[in-house]
């Protein structure tokens, strides 16, 4: 029977390969303080590990066996609106059954709310198995890292509320977007005001392109601070839809029976108890068709404040979008993944002029290519995973006790280097994913255009990934300053330092003539001392830093694991160094004066 993770064993080598897994987990059991009080804590590092292989087992056999197979019927299906609910696709409510049955929720959460206290690189893993099954269905399933947020700024009250709710199986959405504020999120302008007879906040405004809209629990950005106009105004709330729904519901049922639902004197206390959240529609889109993406009337929503006032933007939607964009990175590494497989599949099945074409050098070209980039992306998105792990787990110590100085000094040092990461898993592993499902329907010929055939859903769905959660332009804008600062030059000097196996010195020369050639680029473009020309040659210079950190990365991992990465870390490299030297000449023919050149065109 097929098993998404026991049958790609690059996700167990990323998963257990990297030394910095054992203070991952050190920092996530806190000195394995659960192990008396909870019957499936580990008791030591091996325990550990042998929970996380057995969940992901778990967790492929469901994405291989559930998820997958209901993939083409959730496309054609879709969600749908129903009296301003969501109704997914029939076999969507399957496999939010079987991922909830199986335990697969609230996977990172505490195990005093119900979750499994796995690090993020755990739940990466599997978020990429349920993107590789099925892309739409993992937006579903993964917005559960909300409650990262709400579990970090949220007071204890609001943690043992929600947290367990999510721990068994609700769903959660964040709604961040409106018509006139997308990735200047400043702009919002859904209005929170503060009911002193109610205590509580109501919420008015229309919200778009929200992700699983009608979710059980929203987390929201709204404008708290009257007469403000940008970020400063701006605050988190939380949203309970659950109690909503059930008021619809009845309400529902009401009018099923003939009976007139009681209105009251007071009509602004009316319009207030009826409150909620409404779906005005579901965008129809060009793929991820299970997910529902929807447009949300609040009207007089009951919310509560999560954090402090003033905060939703500066540092809370900061927390949402740095991990939602590691989540795209894993989504897009799972679209890879698949694109992979069916090009395989098919190449091997397929027979022309006597043989099947597999054998054909212009399609094993392609495949190759395909499985050098999903190698090298994903070992940047475990890296970027990695480093996530280490600050967020001593940040969560921070909230019982004091770091030490080397303790803080590790959190600064690990901070900046997901900060610096997170831009370039997303950003290139989005674009890859978009190439690599071109190339796979490539390799299909013109059966890749018919719709029976996989990926043409995976083309579809991959689109999306360069552009939702900041488009990789903005990607570009956040490790600028990591560019500048030095960032990527010190991480690729650390893997220059490391050791390879001796028949890769070859290959690791050129990899440092790669680096090389990043830090002339990045030194001429500072030394240019123009914002102008910084900002034309930015993406250039983040593709550079990019390929070389993928490189190094995968010579990194073919030394410790040839049989899996050697064939990949050839064909990458190859690549790589087109590409390094296809931006190094850019940044190094444009000069100045030429940006008026790009501004007529």
């Amino acid at each position: 029977m097929a098993n998404f993770y026991t049958d790609h064993p690059e996700i167990k080598f990323n998963l257990e390969s990297s030394p910095l897994m054992q203070r991952i987990v050190e920092l996530k059991e806190n000195g394995y303080a659960d192990k008396d009080s909870f019957d499936y804590a580990p008791e030591d590092y091996a325990d550990a590990i042998d929970s996380y292989n057995r969940v992901l087992e778990v967790a492929g056999d469901i994405t291989a066996n559930t998820v997958f197979p209901n993939s083409e019927d959730v496309d054609a299906e879709g969600p749908h609106c129903e009296d301003g609910r969501v109704r997914y696709a029939s076999k969507t409510y399957e496999n939010l059954e079987a991922t909830r049955k199986a335990g697969l929720n609230g996977v990172t959460m505490p195990r005093r709310f119900g979750g499994l206290n796995f690090p993020i690189t755990a739940y990466t893993a599997i978020n990429e198995m349920i993107a590789s099954a099925d892309a739409g269905f993992e937006n579903i399933w993964s917005l559960q890292d909300c409650i990262e947020t709400l579990y970090e700024f949220g007071d204890e009250d609001q943690r043992s509320r929600f947290i367990p709710r999510v721990c068994a199986g609700e769903t959660m959405s964040m709604d961040l977007t409106e018509p006139d504020a997308g990735s200047d999120l400043q702009r919002v302008m859904l209005k929170a005001t503060y009911s002193e007879a109610d205590k509580c906040w109501y919420l008015n405004g229309v919200k778009r392109f929200i992700t699983n809209g009608d979710s059980d629990i929203h987390l929201v950005l709204a404008r708290s601070e009257e007469g403000t106009h940008d970020g400063r105004g701006l605050s988190m709330f939380i949203y309970d839809n659950r109690e909503h729904k059930a008021t619809r519901i009845n309400e529902s049922c009401v009018r099923e029976r003939g009976e007139t639902i009681g209105s009251s004197s007071d009509g602004a206390e009316r319009s207030q108890k009826d409150g909620g959240v409404n779906v005005r529609r579901i965008e129809n889109k060009l793929g991820i068709h299970g997910s529902p993406t929807c447009e949300l009337v609040y009207k007089n929503a009951k919310a509560e404040l999560c954090g402090r006032r003033k905060f939703g933007l500066i540092k809370y939607v900061m927390a949402l979008m740095n991990g939602a964009r590691l989540g795209i990175a894993a989504q897009s590494v799972g679209i890879s993944q698949m694109a992979y497989n069916e090009a395989l599949a098919y190449a091997k099945d397929r027979k022309q002029f006597g043989q099947a074409i597999v054998n054909f050098p212009a399609v094993y070209e392609m495949i190759s290519n395909i499985k050098a980039r999903l190698d090298a992306g994903r070992a940047l998105l475990y890296q970027t995973a990695r480093y996530v792990d280490i600050y967020k787990g001593l940040e969560d110590i921070e909230r019982t006790r004091k770091l030490t100085d080397e303790e803080k000094a590790e959190l600064k040092l690990y901070q900046k280097l997901a900060s610096a990461c997170t831009p370039l898993a997303k950003g290139m592993n989005s674009e890859y994913a978009n190439l690599n499902a071109y190339d796979s329907i490539q390799v299909h010929g013109g059966s890749g255009y018919m719709l029976e055939y996989a990926c043409q859903r995976l083309y579809r769905d991959a689109r999306i990934t360069s552009i939702y959660e900041g488009t990789t332009q903005l990607q570009t804008v956040a490790a600028l300053p990591h560019i500048n600062t030095g960032t990527y030059s010190q991480m690729l000097e650390e893997l220059e330092a490391g050791e390879v196996a001796a028949e890769y010195e070859s290959l690791k020369a050129r990899a440092k003539a790669m680096d090389a050639k990043f830090y002339e680029a990045v030194e001429y473009v500072k030394a240019a001392n123009n914002n102008e020309f910084t900002d034309l040659c930015s993406r250039h210079l983040y593709e550079l830093a990019a390929n070389c950190v993928m490189t190094q990365l995968l010579l990194r991992d073919a030394t410790k694991a040839p049989e899996l990465f050697e064939k990949s870390m050839k064909v990458y490299l190859n690549l790589a160094e087109a590409e390094v030297a296809k931006h190094y000449n850019f940044v190094k023919s444009v000069d100045v004066e030429a940006i008026a050149n790009y501004k007529k065109a």
